[in-house]
C-alpha cells in the first residue's frame, strides 16, 4: 500500500518546508522536495495549504473507562477508535486509576489490542494509583519485560485522599523493578505518576531521588497544572532533570478553583526557561473529573475528553504564540521520547506513517493517518471502531 502526501508543509518537528512524503505500508519511506512516481499506482493526498505535523502521543488515556467515586453507576465509558482519531491522536497509552476492582489489568490489555486492531497504536500501563501494584504477572517486572504493549506502571497516586501515601521505600522499589522490566524489554519501564492536590506535591519524589539511586528520568508527573504551587513545583522538578505533564481535560469549576489550562501552563513553563524537551500535556482522557468538597466528600462528576488534547494544542499556537516546532514536541515528540517509542513523535524516514494534516491558518484537522492508513479524510472519520 502506497500513499503520497503532495505539496505539504511539513514540520517533523522542526519545519522542512514543502515536501512529498511517500508512504510504503506503515512507515514513512521517502521524504522530499518532488517524488517522481507514477501517480496511478498510488494514493494522492493533496497537501496544499495544508501542514504536516507528527501524530499526538496521548500518554494518559483511560482507554477501558475509569471513574467510579460517585459509585457503580459513576464508572465512565470505554475510549471509542474515532474518539481519538478525529482529535488526532495516533497513540494512546492506557492507564487504570481509583477503581482497580471493577476495572481490572486483563480488561486494559484486551482494549488496547483491540485499539491496535482497529487502527491507532495503544499501549498500558501495569499497577493503578496504589501499591503495592496490582499485576497480571504477579510481578511489576514481568508484567513490562514480557507483555508487549506495557511500557511501564501508574498512574501511581501522590499527595492525594485517594492515594496509599506511598513511602519512599515503596517508589523507590516500585520504581526499581520498573526499571528493571525496562532495561531487560528495552522499553521505557517508567514510573507514571497521578500527582493530586495535596500538601505533599512533589516531595516524595524528590525525597526518592536524593536518597535512592533511581533518577528523576524515571518518574513521569502528570496534573502539574492543578495550581500555581504545583506548577511551580513542577518547574523544580524539571530542573532535577524530570519530566512534567499538562492534563488538557477540566471543567469550569476547575479552572475557577486555581487549576491552569493546560496551554498557558505550557506557555509559563517556557517563558521560564523550560525546554520544550521537559514538557508534554496529556487528556486523561475517559477519566471521570470529580469535583469534592471541603470534606472530601463527592459533590460533581464530570468525563475527560481525548479531543482536549489537541484542543490545546490550538491554543498553545494561537493563544500563547508557541512556535509549532515547541508546540509539536509537548504533544508529541516529547511524551513519545520520554517513553521510548523511538518510531512515534517525528516525522522522520523509517518512522511510523502517524501524521496529522492540518489546515494551515486555522489548525483545523483534515487528514489522520494512523500506521499508513488514513483514518480522517476532509475531517471526517472514514475508518470507525467495531462498534461504533
Amino acid at each position: 500500500m502506497l500513499t503520497l502526501i503532495k505539496n505539504v508543509e511539513c514540520y517533523a518537528p522542526s519545519p522542512m518546508g514543502t515536501v512529498d512524503i511517500l508512504i510504503a505500508n506503515n512507515a514513512i519511506a521517502c521524504i522530499d522536495a518532488n517524488i517522481a512516481i507514477n501517480e496511478s499506482l498510488v494514493d494522492v493526498i493533496d497537501g496544499s495549504g495544508l501542514i504536516a505535523l507528527p501524530g499526538l502521543v496521548d500518554s494518559l488515556v483511560h482507554i477501558s473507562g475509569g471513574g467510579g467515586e460517585g459509585g457503580f453507576h459513576t464508572r465512565t465509558p470505554q475510549m471509542s477508535l474515532t474518539e481519538a482519531s478525529l482529535h488526532g491522536v495516533t497513540t494512546v497509552i492506557g492507564a487504570l486509576g481509583t477503581d482497580a476492582t471493577t476495572r481490572t489489568l486483563p480488561d486494559l490489555l484486551a482494549k488496547a489490542k483491540g485499539l491496535n486492531i482497529e487502527g491507532i497504536s495503544a499501549y498500558c500501563y501495569t499497577g493503578s494509583y496504589h501499591l503495592p501494584a496490582r499485576t497480571i504477572t504477579g510481578s511489576v517486572t514481568d508484567d513490562i519485560a514480557l507483555i508487549d504493549c506495557m511500557i511501564g506502571v501508574g498512574e501511581v497516586a501522590i499527595a492525594d485522599h485517594r492515594a496509599a501515601e506511598p513511602t519512599v521505600q515503596a517508589l523507590a522499589e516500585v520504581a526499581a523493578q520498573a526499571r528493571t522490566g525496562g532495561m531487560i524489554s528495552g522499553k521505557a519501564g517508567i514510573v507514571y505518576i497521578h500527582t493530586g492536590d495535596g500538601k505533599r506535591q512533589l516531595s516524595v519524589l524528590h525525597d526518592v531521588v536524593n536518597e535512592t539511586d533511581i533518577p528523576a528520568s524515571q518518574f513521569f508527573p502528570t496534573h502539574i497544572n492543578r495550581n500555581q504551587s504545583l506548577l511551580d513545583a513542577g518547574i523544580t522538578w524539571t530542573r532535577a532533570g524530570g519530566v512534567i505533564d499538562m492534563t488538557t481535560s477540566t471543567n469550569e469549576q476547575f479552572i475557577e478553583e486555581g487549576e491552569i489550562p493546560a496551554a498557558q501552563a505550557i506557555a509559563y513553563c517556557l517563558s521560564q526557561g523550560v525546554p520544550a524537551s521537559q514538557l508534554s500535556m496529556s487528556s486523561d482522557g475517559n477519566a471521570s473529573l470529580p469535583v469534592f468538597n471541603e470534606n472530601g466528600a463527592l459533590v460533581g462528576l464530570e468525563v475527560g475528553k481525548v479531543g482536549s488534547l489537541f484542543a490545546a494544542f490550538k491554543a498553545l499556537v494561537l493563544e500563547h504564540n508557541v512556535s509549532l516546532k515547541n508546540a509539536i514536541s509537548v504533544v508529541s515528540t516529547t511524551p513519545a521520547s520520554k517513553l521510548k517509542l523511538h518510531h512515534k513523535g517525528k516525522i522522520k524516514v523509517g518512522c511510523d506513517a502517524d501524521l496529522v494534516l492540518c489546515d494551515k491558518a486555522s489548525l483545523d484537522i483534515v487528514h489522520v493517518l494512523a500506521k499508513g492508513k488514513q483514518l480522517v479524510k476532509d475531517s471526517i472519520a472514514v475508518v470507525k471502531g467495531t462498534f461504533e
